[in-house]
């Protein structure tokens, strides 16, 4: 595999990038008009511009995307995140347009982006999933009614294709039940294009575990802990860190092995996020994403694990490069997620970048695509960096992190640095195990 094209933008695309490098892989960037100025754009061995600033003209757009890739001859494509990265049409297009795929196939994509096959795949895998309907709901009201029953109030409703947080609701008593189910039902049709739904026991209180797992398809896979992820804001991460505080690693083994073997029964391949609601010592498994994650950065930090070099060496047919008993957790890694965003209000600031200062030291990583003179435009995620510090401890991850915030300078446009440097202050968050409800009622949103 000596070509890859890189199907996606910003910090990620540049990460991708650099690993590619590494492997000594030669890249093809593709961007839209309004990216023509982006760091990887400039560092790649070629690119190409494949339409408008729309994301529907350009990173939406498969047709152009595959075009691209036959025009400059490239052998893989990497989704990156976001965009195509979990779009079972776009993976099998590239494989029938004779490309490959970097990430899961196209059947694995379908089989866990509908949350109810999903939730069955993982049951019958041994994974810990949340007490629920155990299938999509029907029309049958009284049935309804009965599982609700059967589970007990409060539960949540939820789109089979949803995500981001999209498409779920609430319901605390049978007088709710109706209702909501066809709203939801109705939301999901135009949301989604899929108006089924489910639903599942709502925990009041829950943490946000997640595993990083990674398979070979070749009846390989390991897992490389989890991730806390709690600190969230309308269902969006806004702190990562890992290990979560509180886990053991009795827990963590057990879980984890669950996870890595499901990855062999369904045939996964590529990186792999399960992603679990943790309360009162349980794990209850909600969705697995079947891509690199944004946060993927803090598992490299304390495993030493290059995942994107090993999603690139899985595409190539070899078998992992490590095993299960080579993995060790050592030390801690935060990262926060910097947004061209106004810190109170969270409305996007794109604009031009007048000064830009990244912070350093020992501990310190900062993966982004922004430089002093660029400008962030206003038609995609308002992310433009992470800053990730290890230590080792917690205590020393925590104290490398709000160094780093105060050294961090972008100015010419608005961030959320200041809310980052009080989550860091927060003494709840000092303390560790915060749910993922806490940062909400701290800014008084709920």
């Amino acid at each position: 595999m000596d070509k890859v094209l890189i199907a996606n933008r910003g910090e990620i695309a540049l990460r991708i990038l650099r690993a590619c490098k590494e492997l000594g892989i030669k890249t093809v960037a593709v961007h839209s008009t309004a990216d023509r100025n982006l760091k990887h754009v400039l560092l790649a061995d070629e690119s190409i511009c494949i339409g408008n600033a729309s994301a529907t003209e350009s990173y939406l757009n498969i047709p152009r995307i595959i075009a691209a890739a036959e025009v400059t001859n490239s052998i893989a494509i990497h989704p990156g995140y976001g965009f195509l990265a979990e779009n079972a049409d776009f993976a099998d297009a590239v494989e029938k347009s004779g490309f490959i795929f970097i990430g899961p196939t196209a059947d694995t994509i379908n089989l866990m982006g509908d949350k109810v096959s999903a939730i069955n795949a993982m049951k019958k895998a041994g994974v810990p999933c949340v007490p629920g309907s155990d299938g999509p709901l029907t029309d049958d009201a009284e049935r309804n009614k009965a599982i609700a029953k059967r589970i007990g109030y409060p539960i949540i409703v939820k789109a089979a294709g949803g995500g981001g947080g999209r498409g779920m609701r609430v319901v605390r008593s049978e007088a709710e039940l109706i209702k909501s189910i066809e709203t939801t039902q109705a939301e999901a049709g135009a949301a989604f294009g899929n108006s089924v739904v489910y639903m599942e026991k709502f925990l009041e209180n829950p943490r946000h575990v997640e595993i990083q797992v990674l398979a070979d398809g070749q009846g390989n896979a390991i897992h490389l802990g989890e991730r806390d992820c709690s600190m969230q804001r309308r269902h969006q991460k806004v702190v990562e860190e890992a290990p979560a505080p509180g886990i053991s690693e009795q827990m963590r083994n057990k879980i984890g092995d669950r996870c890595r073997k499901a990855c062999i029964e369904i045939g996964y391949r590529g990186a792999g996020t399960f992603e679990f609601l943790y309360e009162n010592g349980e794990f209850y498994f909600i969705e697995m994403n079947t891509r690199i994650q944004v946060e993927h950065p803090v598992s490299e930090m304390i495993t030493g694990v290059d995942l994107v070099k090993e999603q690139l060496r899985i595409a190539a047919g070899q078998p992992l490069s490590i095993d299960q008993s080579q993995i060790q957790i050592r030390g801690h890694a935060i990262e926060c997620r910097i947004n061209a965003e106004d810190p109170n209000s969270f409305i996007p600031s794109p604009g031009k970048i007048e000064m830009f200062h990244p912070p350093g030291g020992l501990g310190v990583r900062w993966d982004s695509h922004i430089y002093a003179g660029y400008s962030v435009p206003p038609y995609y995620d308002s992310m433009i960096g992470k800053l990730i510090t290890y230590g080792e401890s917690r205590d020393e991850a925590i104290a490398r992190m709000r160094h780093a915030l105060d050294e961090l300078v972008v100015d010419g446009i608005k961030t959320n640095i200041p809310l980052q440097q009080r989550i860091m202050a927060d003494e709840n968050f000092y303390a560790g195990g915060t749910n993922i409800h806490y940062l909400e009622k701290k800014l008084g949103l709920s």
